[in-house]
């Protein structure tokens, strides 16, 4: 069991960390939500196979974030939206 919960939590960790790693603002912030929506979803499965099941689909989620986070790096405009402005306006 707490093997299986060391491993949720990594790939949980995982997927958060390289879905933060699109360049656009809506690719990131929807991967980030469908990971945590995924992980909320079956955070109270109980049945060893399925979550072996769900493991494996994660594992190969993962990939698949991991090489579309790269590509979208590749091609990126270097623009960003309003919503990403990362400075704080100053206070006068």
């Amino acid at each position: 069991m707490a093997n299986t919960r060391s491993q949720a939590l990594s790939l949980y960790r995982d997927l958060l960390r390289h879905g933060n790693k699109f360049a656009n603002y809506n690719f990131r912030t929807y991967a980030v939500r469908r990971s945590k929506d995924a992980f909320r979803a079956h955070q109270n499965e109980t049945d060893p196979s399925v979550i072996a099941q769900l493991l494996k689909k994660g594992q190969d989620d993962l990939q698949v974030v991991k090489r579309q986070a790269a590509i979208s790096n590749l091609y990126t405009a270097g623009d960003r939206l309003v919503i990403e402005n990362t400075v704080k306006p100053r206070r006068v």
